[in-house]
């Protein structure tokens, strides 16, 4: 790991280890939002996200005072990718489905700069998935922001005061649709490349 080149965000590794306030807060502040609104979008709230956060802190403090942890890349790709990790093992083990991702551990194999490109582009595919969301018409719009919340079309097609049926439909409709205004935007062959 020597031969690599430690990246100037180790501040918040150190900080960590240190049990430095300031530098705890400025975590909270810096990098907090986009996790709880990635777990709020991934079948959590704020809580979940707020436990998620907590423990990622706790196991990078861990990885700092026992493993000497030297980061390669920057702390706010490190740190997202952990809490996604961490999240992702919770719904799994709440489906009931075995856990295959260790969160404790980023192998020394994970690239450091592949990582922060990894969360780059997954900023940018949300971000065109937004662009093409808001240019849905309203009906499709309400559907599935409730389809996102609710999991059970029947709730969703009572919600919406229609009819089950026609939830199905239009919830097939709208996903197609959707697709359709990502694939033609122009920053989609640039994700894809």
């Amino acid at each position: 790991m020597s031969a690599k080149k430690i990246h100037e965000d180790q501040k918040y590794v150190d900080g960590l280890a240190a049990n430095n306030t300031f530098i705890i807060q400025t975590i909270y502040d810096k990098f907090a939002p986009k996790v709880i609104n990635y777990i709020k979008k991934n079948s959590g709230d704020a809580y979940d996200a707020q436990d998620v956060i907590q423990e990622t802190i706790i196991t990078i403090y861990n990885q700092a005072k026992q493993n000497k942890l030297e980061l390669t890349c920057p702390f706010d790709a490190y740190f997202f990718l952990l809490c996604k990790r961490k999240w992702l093992n919770q719904l799994k083990k709440i489906g009931g489905k075995e856990v295959t991702i260790n969160e404790e551990v980023l192998s020394e194999d994970d690239d450091a700069p592949m990582l922060s490109f990894e969360s780059s582009v997954f900023e940018n595919k949300e971000a065109l998935f937004k662009e093409a969301f808001l240019e849905l018409g309203e009906a499709c719009r309400d559907l599935l922001n409730a389809t996102f919340k609710i999991k059970s079309m029947e709730e969703v097609a009572k919600s919406l005061k229609i009819t089950y049926a026609y939830a199905r439909k239009k919830k097939s409709l709208c996903i197609g649709q959707l697709t359709k205004l990502v694939q033609a935007s122009p920053k989609f062959n640039q994700l894809k490349n």
